[in-house]
């Protein structure tokens, strides 16, 4: 009785993971089509030679942003489940040790990201948030730099489309852990009808 319930369970969790991966895609796929849109028509407003490839900086430099696999990720009948953090604004963090303020650093970027993307700057500035706001600045201060190379005064649609950009990396790393998950539940119901044979 016990070993069907287990089952029964696993079952959903299975189904609900698959459900939130393909509601991920499609989110995906919307901000994707909404970034580019915002780059085509930043892209016309400010014309073609301002918004290039040819003024992009090809020389080596450090990544601002990474993608972190965590294998420590331990799933009591499955094992091991790899798990993906995104590691935004890098230039933003500690430069003393940037490994240990990692996992707070990263939080605490993911969250403006969010209410920048509703323009919703005022909103964001309360008493009982200062330390958002602080983070909030420096986020602000990175995509501002980031966006430099293409001039001083560049078109909202650019500055939108960067943060779609963003949101996309998100969106790919939720998609990678619901497709870690969904696998190693998919495992977990192989081996169950290996044993119930």
């Amino acid at each position: 009785m016990e070993t069907m319930k287990d089952e029964d369970g696993t079952i959903l969790k299975f189904l609900d993971t698959m459900d939130n991966y393909l509601i991920l895609f499609d989110s995906l796929s919307s901000t994707l089509r909404q970034g580019w849109l915002d780059l085509a028509s930043a892209r016309h407003s400010m014309g073609s030679s301002r918004i290039s490839t040819a003024l992009l900086n090809l020389k080596e430099h450090s990544a601002s942003t990474v993608v972190r696999v965590n294998d420590e990720t331990i799933n009591e009948t499955s094992g091991m489940e790899p798990h993906f953090t995104l590691r935004k604004w890098r230039t933003c963090e500690d430069k003393t040790n940037p490994i240990e303020e990692e996992e707070d650093v990263q939080g605490l970027l993911k969250q403006p990201s969010l209410n920048l993307r509703h323009r919703g700057f005022s909103e964001t500035k309360e008493a009982s948030n200062e330390p958002l706001v602080s983070v909030d600045d420096q986020v602000q201060k990175e995509r501002s730099k980031a966006l430099s190379v293409f001039g001083a005064l560049v078109s909202p649609k650019l500055r939108s489309a960067q943060i779609s950009f963003e949101t996309v990396l998100e969106t790919l790393i939720d998609i990678a852990n619901a497709r870690s998950v969904m696998l190693s539940t998919f495992e977990q119901l192989q081996q169950m009808k290996e044993q119930s044979n």
